[in-house]
């Protein structure tokens, strides 16, 4: 039983094999962008818009809430790109909907792509926010001996990031085809129905962790302002 997209070799290039996690990524990414383009070309003001644009606005204002809820910052600078993790994640999550489709988060490497993301964004948004002397400022507090414990914990959270989307999506093809190979026409929809939950779990999950990590950045430099001021 093939439980990673990883292991399925579409084509090769030059001798390269080009394997199912490449290809479907890239064809999600294909889709996802053409139908955003669709969506958004001819949006409207007027009470006479698109089903789709009415999806659109409700997606989109329940992601600006979270954010807010999460980060008590405006969601603005933060919204493109823990909207863009969260559509995607759920997008690649629901594809095991489809007959023959390894979702390509059930692959270490897709995961750790978009951790790696994750990673990276943190101190981003961290220093556009704060300055870099003011986010590094952070490591050291409330004393320089816990600089290599804070950069222990940017790594160890990150894999954890990582493990933790690829293992809840691995373990769910793992048990669903171990379900239909004993009762294949019993545990079909039942199954299904729980992946779609579980898919739309851990998107959630998943861009709100990005969002708390990148938040609390910020709060972090908020309290060191205020204890300065105190101090001062």
């Amino acid at each position: 039983m093939t439980i990673s997209p990883d292991a399925v070799v579409v084509f090769t290039i030059a001798g390269w094999p080009v394997n199912a996690t490449i290809v479907v990524t890239w064809v999600l990414m294909a889709v996802l962008t053409l139908g955003s383009w669709l969506i958004t070309r001819r949006l409207s003001s007027s009470e006479d818009f698109s089903r789709w644009q009415n999806l659109l606005e409700v997606l989109v204002s329940g992601l600006r809430d979270q954010i807010e809820a999460v980060s008590r910052q405006a969601p603005g600078p933060y919204l493109p790109f823990v909207g863009t993790l969260f559509i995607f994640i759920l997008s690649a999550n629901l594809l095991h909907l489809i007959p023959g489709v390894i979702p390509p988060t059930g692959s270490l490497s897709t995961t750790a792509a978009l951790a790696l993301c994750v990673f990276i964004a943190v101190p981003v948004f961290g220093i556009a926010r704060e300055g870099l002397s003011g986010y590094l400022r952070q490591y050291i507090r409330p004393t320089p001996l816990m600089l290599p414990f804070n950069l222990i914990g940017e790594l160890s959270r990150t894999i954890a990031l990582a493990v933790r989307l690829y293992g809840n999506i691995m373990s769910g093809t793992v048990i669903v085809g171990i379900l239909l190979s004993l009762a294949p026409f019993l545990f079909p929809v039942l199954m299904q129905l729980l992946g779609l939950i579980t898919g739309v779990i851990q998107a959630y999950i998943f861009a709100i962790l990005a969002m708390v990590y990148i938040a609390s950045a910020s709060a972090a430099h908020g309290r060191t302002q205020s204890e300065d001021k105190a101090n001062g």
